[in-house]
């Protein structure tokens, strides 16, 4: 089973003209392989998944896949409200060659833990042992999965690890302690780019990363310098990259991310709908944290 460890991007899906962009994807492919990432996530929630149809799901991950080549493993989101839907996401990237699925808790119908269990559960009894990771982000879907479920679920082999994106850094330290003593082997990624600092400091696997779409050797070098105990030259690159980690999100994400991406180059600005381009006070929000970080001159 793949061990996701380190920097994982989560990538953004470049459209041009209402399409998606192959030729741009191959380039924010390249440049994140030549920066150093781990490990790649296509079809999150940086790649605008719900906008994006069945027929280009399982192209884009094709695409990855062939185009990455084995060298980093590709991680597919394939979440869902519905468990059958999930499942039949699951099926269809991992048919399409994905190393690993990301399922975000089910969003809306707010499931209790036992419905988060059983959920998780089911789309993992049905992925033939491909890797899972868990994704907890509350504040999108309405619902947080609480630690002791998650060491439920930890239980399943192919349940490899979690994204958690709760903010709460008490839970994740929770979890953490329970994780080291009862499976070593489960990964913890802060899925908050501001937190990576911290929840790899505190004995975390590193990050699923919005920023290393734009800083992939920088978000790199920051989780690794962690990973290796020189606690020193990862405070100093969190803190330099800082001013972005929160200047990504000065609208809803990926927009601003999509901004950042395509000021240095590498696709359109380009956001499907019911998403827009990024207003003009979050252009120049982005334009400076970019340069506060060293990305742009």
């Amino acid at each position: 089973m793949t061990r996701f460890s380190g920097t994982g991007t989560a990538l953004i899906t470049p459209f041009r003209n209402g399409e998606v962009d192959y030729g741009s994807l191959e380039r924010m492919i390249a440049f994140q392989i030549e920066g150093g990432v781990d490990f790649l996530v296509v079809l999150g929630t940086t790649g605008e998944a719900p906008a994006v149809t069945m027929r280009e799901r399982e192209e884009i991950v094709r695409f990855a896949v062939r185009t990455v080549g084995g060298r980093v493993p590709v991680v597919a989101g394939t979440g869902s409200n519905s468990t059958v839907t999930a499942l039949e996401l699951a099926r269809q990237a991992i048919s399409s060659g994905a190393d690993g699925l990301l399922v975000v808790t089910p969003y809306y119908n707010k499931p209790p833990q036992e419905g988060l269990y059983e959920h998780f559960k089911k789309v993992a009894s049905g992925a033939g042992g491909t890797p899972l990771i868990i994704y907890n982000v509350p504040g999108r879907t309405g619902v947080n999965i609480l630690p002791e479920t998650v060491m439920r679920l930890a239980e399943i082999e192919n349940i490899a690890g979690i994204k958690e994106a709760s903010g709460d850094q008490a839970q994740v330290d929770i979890l953490i302690r329970r994780v080291r003593n009862e499976r070593p082997d489960f990964a913890v990624l802060s899925g908050n780019d501001d937190q990576a600092f911290h929840v790899t400091c505190a004995g975390g696997d590193g990050v699923i990363s919005v920023l290393s779409n734009a800083a992939p050797d920088k978000v790199s070098d920051m989780i690794r310098h962690c990973l290796a105990g020189h606690l020193g030259k990862a405070r100093d690159l969190h803190l330099l990259l800082f001013p972005l980690m929160k200047g990504l999100f000065c609208e809803t994400n990926p927009i601003p991310a999509k901004y950042a991406v395509s000021r240095l180059g590498l696709c359109a600005n380009e956001v499907r709908l019911p998403l827009v381009p990024a207003s003009a006070k979050a252009m120049e929000t982005v334009e400076r944290a970019m340069k506060e970080s060293g990305i742009l001159l």
